[in-house]
């Protein structure tokens, strides 16, 4: 059986707290007072010494079982020798109460298929108290009622995990909700409007609207979830034609962090509206996105593989593309350095779309009359090409820089990355990845809605996106100090030279990044104020991982 909803709430106010039994066990017998146990401040019972333990210096002390007082709101797991925070059981336990099976526990098939479906291991390492898959948005507004009316709980909110930092998506401890249950595609009669729910990942959509004649702008990579590219802006292979991805919603599906159910649009909760076209996950959790969609029929893709030794005239050659003057709005392009610590060998590469059925664009004729060792043209469909292999669980980071367009300064980039990563290769390896994608002023040009990205009066440049995959653990702090120091060196070199721009996409950007301050100062003093208007608790501030304003 369950507990009751009044022995919870007593058991939370409680000065004195009990170890919780999982989930389908009987309720705990308060009359059992050998498992009422009273530690001292900072410290807790050990079942297996039968001893309370220190937490701070690890200073046992040797009193009777039932004089040991835990701290208010935490207990002793024996099992996993740390201290848990009690509070957060209780609540998990209130909403399974309410949500009966959507919510699962440690070491069942749910709660390990969350854990797993996580792109980095950073991520996939936090441990939530339990889990929330919700069936219907009216799901998420009921947990959220409970959460929010307890202060210190953590929780956080999670499409297809593909944000690397830890926290960001997952919360040690904490209550985590899954939103890839809400993930249902579709297309309104005239099929102008694809309604598409929060935790469906773009190949999802890209497969349903395959045979309609129609695309929506979206994820380059299939895999890549919908909430959160659409949250932080969205860049697509479409975004110079009809500009970022979020320009293209008009309508957002949300819970407010009381649980109240509300949509957002031009016409209705009209800041808030705004605020969700680039502000993240400050404002509520959205669960369904109603976008416009075009017509679109097949795509022209090119690859095309070089030596390391050609860099200099693929920089030059990517350099003259992104020129608005000149720039074809059907084209899209990534410029990619990838470089292998164990082989120390680089590869340089080119993928270019051009969102018509036109074999070898002649946009794309520079890149490709330079000598390269391999190029393929296809004629094919948004689908399938966004139709990419899951990457294995490895370590990851992002960290992003937006620069004006020099292939000088893209040369010297190189040389600095090269001088700081060439003898660095820490135990089982790290892949380094550079992508360089255009951000040209015709983008803002294609946007019919507005957004809060403050790139109004925005430069041609590009978008910088370094990374990093490895598989060993221990030398996580390594491997992100130095790529800190290359982006640090990076953005001083580019500020010297009048070449760094204040954008910094929030998708790509470093934990330790401020994009949402980069928008702009009145671009942030406005989100702000529709933080403190939806959520005057600031809960979400507090309480919820991800960029915070």
């Amino acid at each position: 059986m369950l507990l009751n909803k009044a022995f919870l709430g007593a058991l939370l106010a409680m000065g004195t707290v009990t170890a919780l039994p999982s989930p389908d066990a009987e309720p705990v017998d308060l009359e059992d007072r050998s498992i009422l146990h009273h530690c001292g401040k900072h410290a807790s019972w050990d079942h297996a010494k039968s001893e309370c333990v220190c937490h701070d210096s690890g200073k046992v002390y040797t009193k009777k079982h039932h004089k040991c007082k835990c701290p208010k709101g935490e207990k002793w797991h024996h099992i996993e020798k740390k201290v848990i925070d009690l509070r957060t059981g209780v609540l998990c336990h209130q909403l399974k109460e309410e949500l009966g099976d959507q919510i699962s526990f440690p070491d069942t098939k749910s709660y390990n298929a969350t854990l797993a479906s996580y792109w980095s291991k950073q991520e996939s390492a936090l441990h939530p108290t339990c889990v929330l898959k919700p069936s219907t948005s009216h799901d998420v507004a009921a947990a959220l009622k409970i959460l929010s009316n307890h202060n210190d709980c953590k929780f956080s909110i999670k499409g297809h995990g593909h944000a690397p930092a830890a926290g960001f998506a997952n919360s040690n401890g904490g209550v985590t909700i899954d939103m890839t249950t809400l993930s249902s595609v579709s297309l309104n009669k005239k099929s102008t409007i694809a309604s598409i729910g929060a935790g469906a990942k773009w190949l999802d959509v890209y497969q349903h609207l395959n045979d309609s004649g129609v695309q929506v702008a979206g994820g380059r990579n299939g895999n890549v979830g919908v909430g959160g590219l659409l949250l932080g802006g969205g860049i697509s292979h479409f975004t110079t034609k009809v500009g970022w991805a979020c320009d293209r919603v008009i309508n957002y599906e949300a819970v407010l962090v009381n649980g109240t159910l509300v949509n957002a649009s031009k016409e209705e909760n009209s800041t808030l509206f705004l605020a969700l076209k680039g502000g993240g996950n400050n404002f509520g959790v959205v669960t369904r996105f109603d976008v416009e969609t075009f017509p679109q029929g097949d795509i022209s893709t090119t690859s095309i593989s070089y030596d390391i030794a050609e860099r200099y005239k693929v920089f030059q050659a990517f350099t003259d593309l992104i020129d608005s003057s000149t720039y074809d709005p059907a084209a899209s392009l990534v410029t990619s350095l990838l470089y292998s610590s164990a082989s120390k060998a680089w590869s340089l590469s080119a993928s270019a779309v051009y969102t018509k059925p036109v074999s070898q664009p002649k946009i794309f004729k520079e890149l490709s009359d330079i000598p390269h060792a391999k190029l393929v043209n296809n004629i094919t469909t948004l689908a399938e090409f966004a139709n990419e292999k899951d990457t294995p669980p490895l370590n990851w980071l992002f960290g992003t820089v937006t620069l004006k367009p020099s292939a000088q300064n893209m040369q010297h980039m190189f040389e600095i990355l090269n001088k700081t990563i060439y003898s660095f290769n820490p135990q089982d390896g790290v892949t380094w990845s550079i992508a360089f994608e255009p951000l040209v002023a015709v983008m803002l040009k294609g946007s019919k809605h507005t957004n809060v990205l403050g790139l109004q009066s925005a430069h041609d440049g590009y978008i910088v996106l370094i990374s990093a995959l490895w598989p060993n653990s221990a030398v996580n702090s390594k491997v992100e100090e130095t790529a800190r120091k290359v982006l640090s060196v990076w953005e001083e070199d580019a500020r010297a030279k009048g070449l760094l721009q204040k954008f910094q996409y929030l998708n790509y950007a470093a934990p330790y990044q401020r994009p949402l301050e980069s928008y702009g100062d009145d671009e942030l003093e406005f989100l702000k104020s529709v933080s403190k208007k939806y959520d005057p608790a600031q809960i979400l501030q507090r309480r919820v991982g991800g960029f915070k304003l």
